[in-house]
């Protein structure tokens, strides 16, 4: 669909001190970047968001802050990590200014490879199948992201953004997923017509 090797500018945390709701259609289209202990590096496009917010039933943050929430209560730009069902990771951008909860949720991802194999689309199809792609886990929880770290964001390449301006490359908006509060909130947003996004 898109090309994503080609190394772009890092999305600096003013770039993420707005509501979830503005950040999250903006993320589609740029690239998570891994960088493993042993400096391998996995890259993928980001074809798949949700946005949490300030009010929103759905959100960890809805209640009261905590020491499992308490980094959506901090400054943007950097990982929310989670876990779902007590196997699953979830992967969320904490965005909006300093005391005001907010995260995207990154769903789903077109990775550039995946091992031998494997279905290249459905690899991280999800946000467990994300984490489990990306190797991220409860130990990235609260880590900036920025170059020279475990996990930065890199912003939309040229070719993207000229499929987008012609409309080869088009956003869908709807309802969020897999949860059972809030769901009536159009939170979700997607590329249309890519295979890598999750399934219902």
């Amino acid at each position: 669909m898109f090309n994503s090797t080609v190394f772009n500018q890092i999305v600096e945390p003013n770039f993420l001190a707005r509501p979830a709701i503005e950040v999250a259609p903006l993320l589609l289209g740029c690239v998570l970047v891994r960088q493993l202990p042993d400096g391998q590096i996995i890259r993928g496009a980001i074809v798949e968001t949700e946005a949490y917010a300030v009010g929103d039933p759905a959100f960890h943050a809805y209640k009261s802050r905590t020491s499992r929430n308490d980094v959506v209560f901090g400054a943007p730009g950097r990982s929310y990590v989670y876990l779902i069902y007590g196997i699953y990771h979830c992967f969320n951008v904490v965005t909006d200014l300093d005391g005001v909860p907010s995260a995207v949720l990154i769903r789903a991802l077109q990775l550039e490879k995946v091992p031998e194999g494997e279905n290249l689309q459905k690899f991280a199809a999800g946000p467990g199948k994300l984490c489990r792609a990306m190797q991220i886990d409860r130990s990235l929880n609260g880590v900036p992201l920025q170059s020279g770290s475990a996990l930065w964001l890199e912003h939309r390449g040229g070719e993207f953004i000229n499929k987008l301006a012609t409309k080869e490359i088009n956003f869908v908006q709807t309802t969020r997923i897999g949860i059972s509060k809030g769901v009536e909130l159009p939170w979700r947003w997607y590329i249309e017509n890519c295979p890598a996004v999750s399934k219902w």
